[in-house]
């Protein structure tokens, strides 16, 4: 693997022993796409944190980046949670390893399980909120001119999207969530199921209210 640098668009990798353990396990197990995406939901998180004038903890901001896609990997997915939730599980027991607090646990957690529910993160603590920035940015290229021109291309030159992330993150998501698709009710992963899979059936919160036991 090329060493990338420790410095990418003004934005320092953490490197301390916890962050290192991290990069590796998310390098071992990820897939390439979802590795360098990964780095990328980092650098533009805090970007973004230096941008908004945010005071954040990198370390914290990139353990939830590495692990929020964790749960698409069959050896981090259970059977009935959302993968999003997998993914902060697998943080949370990773970081049960080092000295860190039950609150920082657990915003980390929220990082990740939150990351694809639109209209909350931003309104919570720095951690959550820059996880989701970052997710945003990478994939469906919110606030992308926010970001310079000089800092897209950095990024994107130590961490490459390559010709075909769009389809190759679709795809990852899909391959997450055709087994379970009961996991995608109320999340975005919904409209990835329902453009990929020919055999799933959306759920619909009208017809599940209107079609309840209750008499009224």
């Amino acid at each position: 693997m090329t060493e990338t640098p420790s410095t990418i668009a003004g934005i320092r990798v953490p490197d301390s022993t916890m962050a290192k353990a991290a990069t590796e396990l998310v390098r071992d197990t990820e897939t390439d796409l979802l590795y360098h995406h990964s780095r990328r939901v980092f650098l533009f998180g805090a970007l973004t944190g230096d941008r908004k004038k945010l005071r954040y903890d990198p370390e914290l901001l990139y353990i939830g980046a590495m692990f929020h896609d964790m749960g698409l990997i069959d050896s981090y997915a259970s059977e009935t949670e959302r993968f999003e939730v997998d993914g902060a599980n697998a943080a949370r027991d990773f970081l049960k390893s080092y000295d860190v607090s039950e609150r920082d646990v657990d915003d980390v957690w929220d990082s990740i399980a939150l990351h694809t529910t639109p209209g909350i993160p931003q309104h919570k603590r720095p951690t959550v909120a820059l996880v989701t920035a970052g997710v945003e940015m990478d994939v469906l290229g919110i606030a992308y001119d926010d970001f310079t021109k000089d800092q897209r291309e950095e990024v994107c030159k130590c961490h490459p999207r390559g010709l075909k992330f769009k389809h190759g993150i679709l795809s990852a998501f899909c391959y997450g969530t055709i087994k379970k698709p009961e996991t995608t009710m109320g999340n975005v992963k919904a409209d990835v199921l329902e453009k990929m899979d020919p055999t799933y059936q959306r759920w619909n919160f009208v017809d599940t209210i209107l079609n309840s036991k209750w008499e009224s």
